[in-house]
């Protein structure tokens, strides 16, 4: 498993199916039947994730969209794609061949 870090590209991976409920996200992992839930943050990380993103491009799009210091941001996203890993959601890959 790569190690994650700001030039990491993610990607959701195709065995699961999501959708919008209000503004938050309901994912359900087809290979193992769990339902994920995600708050609005969240969900604007899932939706950029549909098509395989830099770390650090996914950090630009919260800045933009939220008040909230870069640090924390960078912490708390890479936190929660760290357990996306974990769930089975995402795949990623090293940035430095993309």
């Amino acid at each position: 498993m790569t190690d994650l870090s700001q030039e990491s590209i993610v990607a959701a991976v195709p065995d699961q199916v999501s959708c919008d409920l209000g503004g938050e996200a309901a994912i359900l992992n087809v290979a193992n039947g769990v339902y994920y839930g995600l708050d609005p943050v969240g969900a604007l990380i899932w939706n950029l994730i549909q098509k395989p993103q830099r770390v650090t491009e996914i950090r630009d799009n919260i800045l933009r969209e939220y008040d909230v210091q870069p640090a924390e941001c960078e912490r708390d996203l890479i936190s929660l794609l760290n357990k996306l890993l974990a769930e089975g959601l995402i795949e990623i890959r090293d940035g430095a061949g993309a």
